[in-house]
């Protein structure tokens, strides 16, 4: 037996400080990296992170260093280890049944008429994974060793790694059922034959040089799936006895991070014959005692995975000190959740101003203060005394900046009545936006067009002082004069400005708002080979002066068709920033969202007609637990409704929402009181329609008939029978036509075949429409 280290991080990013991954795997995709050549550029960068970790104060040999790289997504990794693969891509396995990287990426992005598998968020978080289906014809195997090679991998090297693996329960609780399941099958009824694919897992992981293994079970937290709690407690406790009563395996973590593990979860994990857990202590509490801890270690989560503050060391060390007294019979430091949510670095953010940069902690911060943590756990408290005073002295110095509280924003947020939430009658809009003038079946795109090279090279050269204002401003009209006459020419009825000028759809609005910061190399992952650099929201925010208005008047100017204003919401703008935690999220919303609607009103007074608010994040924030989510949606919804509530009748309020489950908010969605509403429904094949026709939903809708997360070219057979299921479920008024999310991620020849199918599916639909009418 080996006992486990005094402290760990629970994973760490993965997609290299600089974005060495994203470009390996994309030069891949192009064909300019062959596959071996695409291994050793991930064998490098696994190198390099273990150096940079042993350098930070984990242990090169007692398993504090988790291995958690991934190619794309860590659910896919499990998907394919245990041989999950959807049928449609079984021609791409190795000629021994494996499953490789070929087969691995195109169920992540697709192939021809082979859709990827569906994407949505990870519980409550910016990362989407991959969906995989699963039902009773699946076979599992074990289907790779990639794991098993990492770990051999990381041996040569002189690392005893841990390697860090999705849980059995987790996998099946968060796979949707295959085309071929019958009516009311749930993959977790399949628990009892995956289990001996991951009792084989764990075998070739001790012998490839494991002494630990990390199962990832964040499922048993949440109330938000589809699975009850009592029923995912009582998967854990049949898996875990399972997989802790096998000969041939090492030591075993089980780490339910993001939220409390339910009573029930808690239990059953406490009684199971496993040697670890690890819980989330900044979004739970410290459990109860219970039974079976006496012979485990417990990995306390003080240290928050998914923020960038530097927090409260000293509220840390407490924390710890009270989850010593549930008589386990050791206790350890640890992260809440992966690093994989938080950036590098501080030290690579040299732009920031010095006193913001000492209130931080992004992943290598967060892994030296686990560091000191241990030490606390080893030597006592007088060792670490100095660290945890100076962690203490940078938040009292964040609470006293200047900026922190603006008494101006306060006061118009104690100056709000109801009427400032409340837009009027949904039937009077409809008949002031008649004079709009629009189609049926109008048809539209999200926002955003491609960011080609040539515009990131000019923000780039304008950035260095190469291209002047004057410049890079006629650089961006040009864009902007493509990107509409394109429109024009594919027959769009409404029209966007393609956002050439707007890095990030977040950050653009942060480097124009009082109370954030925008950081030069804080990327995080969102999916795959996209990673965001979320903003910093530090202090009370305000609008200097008007954002997006000269851009949207510009591209009206050239067009007689309605150009859309686009502006991304108060919610989504939280969601996709690291977010003060010194005041509740609804009080920086509202302060958002004030800043918002005096921007509606520039658009307005400049003649703009359709303005639309995206809030993508509105599910993503939901809390996991159901009694924190009437809260949630009351506070998220009032914000969105503060910055709109503001337009004219005649102004046609738009707002956007992907990839997420809208099951459960489809009240809150209507509640928005949005005039349309555009939502991501192609991946998952318009499930989403059966959601908006049974909820009684009145406002326009826009099923998203085109994924944009794959590079796959959509027919028009395909949009069209999309479009059919939609015009044949809600009513003909309420249906638009529009892709999923923006296209700023896809490249041009893609987007312009794609749009020119949906142009070319929306009439023939509207064709048959009038012909059976």
């Amino acid at each position: 037996m080996t006992a486990f280290p005094a402290g760990t991080i629970l994973g760490y990013p993965r997609i290299g400080r600089r974005r060495e991954l994203k470009r390996a795997v994309e030069a891949h995709w192009a064909g300019a990296l062959d596959e071996a050549g695409l291994e050793s550029a991930a064998a490098d960068l696994r190198r390099a992170t273990r150096e940079r970790l042993a350098e930070l104060g984990l242990g090169r040999t007692d398993s504090s260093i988790p291995e958690s790289f991934s190619f794309y997504d860590q659910v896919l990794d499990a998907a394919a280890t245990v041989g999950a693969l959807p049928a449609r891509f079984a021609h791409l396995r190795e000629s021994d049944g494996s499953i490789g990287l070929t087969a691995y990426f195109t169920a992540a992005r697709g192939e021809g008429e082979h859709a990827p598998l569906e994407m949505t968020k990870w519980f409550d978080t910016n990362y989407h994974y991959l969906v995989p289906e699963i039902g009773p014809e699946t076979v599992f195997s074990l289907s790779s060793d990639r794991f098993a090679r990492q770990v051999a991998e990381a041996a040569a090297d002189g690392f005893t790694v841990r390697p860090v693996v999705v849980g059995p329960v987790t996998l099946l609780a968060l796979a949707k059922a295959t085309d071929a399941a019958p009516t009311g099958f749930s993959p977790l009824e399949r628990l009892d034959d995956l289990l001996p694919v991951y009792v084989e897992l764990l075998a070739s992981l001790k012998a490839a040089g494991a002494a630990w293994v990390q199962l990832d079970e964040p499922a048993l937290v949440s109330e938000s799936l589809d699975v009850s709690p009592d029923a995912l407690a009582a998967a854990a406790e049949r898996a875990y006895a399972v997989l802790g009563s096998a000969a041939d395996r090492p030591q075993l973590l089980v780490a339910a991070g993001y939220a409390q593990l339910s009573p029930q979860a808690w239990a059953a994990l406490a009684a199971a014959p496993i040697e670890a857990i690890a819980v989330d202590l900044r979004r739970g509490a410290v459990p109860p005692a219970a039974a079976g801890l006496e012979a485990k270690t417990l990995v306390g989560g003080v240290v928050d995975g998914r923020n960038i503050w530097r927090g409260d060391l000293e509220g840390a060390w407490t924390t710890l000190d009270e989850l010593r007294g549930l008589g386990a019979a050791a206790v350890a430091a640890g992260t809440t959740t992966s690093l994989q949510h938080v950036p590098h670095d501080v030290a690579d953010e040299t732009a920031l101003d010095p006193r913001l940069a000492s209130w931080l902690a992004f992943a290598d911060q967060k892994t030296a203060q686990i560091v000191t943590l241990a030490r606390g756990l080893a030597d006592g408290r007088e060792a670490i005394a100095a660290e945890l005073a100076a962690a203490s002295a940078a938040l009292a110095d964040r609470r006293e900046a200047p900026g922190v509280r603006d008494g101006v924003v306060r006061s118009r947020l104690t100056a709000l009545t109801g009427a400032d939430f409340d837009r009027g009658d949904y039937a009077a809009r409809t008949a002031a936006q008649e004079s709009l003038g629009l189609p049926v079946l109008p048809t539209t795109t999200i926002g955003s067009f491609p960011q080609t090279g040539d515009i990131r090279r000019a923000r780039a050269q304008h950035g260095r002082g190469e291209l002047s204002v004057a410049e890079y401003e006629e650089f961006l009209r040009a864009e902007i004069r493509s990107v509409i006459d394109l429109q024009e020419n594919l027959g769009l009825d409404v029209l966007v400005h393609g956002e050439a000028e707007r890095n990030d759809m977040v950050q653009y609005f942060a480097e124009h708002l009082d109370g954030f910061a925008v950081t030069a190399n804080g990327w995080v992952q969102s999916y795959g080979s996209r990673a965001t650099r979320p903003s910093i929201l530090w202090g009370d925010v305000s609008r200097p002066s008007a954002i997006t208005v000269e851009w949207t008047r510009f591209a009206q100017s050239l067009s007689d068709k309605h150009v859309k204003g686009m502006l991304t919401g108060p919610v989504t703008i939280l969601a996709w920033s690291f977010v003060r935690d010194d005041q509740p999220l609804a009080e920086t919303a509202n302060q958002v969202a004030l800043a918002l609607r005096d921007e509606i009103a520039d658009l307005e007074a400049a003649g703009v007609g359709i303005i639309q608010v995206d809030e993508p994040a509105l599910r993503e924030l939901l809390p996991l637990k159901r009694a924190d989510q009437p809260a949630y949606l009351d506070w998220s919804v009032g914000s969105f409704r503060l910055a709109t509530a503001g337009a004219a009748d005649a102004t046609q309020v738009h707002t956007h929402l992907c990839y997420s489950e809208f099951a459960v908010v489809i009240d809150a969605i209507a509640a928005l009181d949005a005039d349309v509403t555009s939502i991501e429904a192609a991946r998952s094949r318009g499930e989403v329609i059966d959601d908006i026709r049974d909820s009684g939903f009145s406002h326009g809708v826009g099923p998203g008939v085109y994924d944009i997360h794959s590079p796959r070219v959509p027919s028009t057979d395909e949009i069209a029978q999309l479009l059919e299921r939609a015009v044949a479920e809600l009513p003909l008024r309420q249906v638009w036509v529009n892709p999923d999310c923006g296209l700023k991620t896809r490249g041009y020849d893609e987007t312009v075949a794609s749009l020119r199918n949906l142009v070319t599916a929306a009439r023939q639909v509207r064709e048959a429409v009038a012909a059976g009418a």
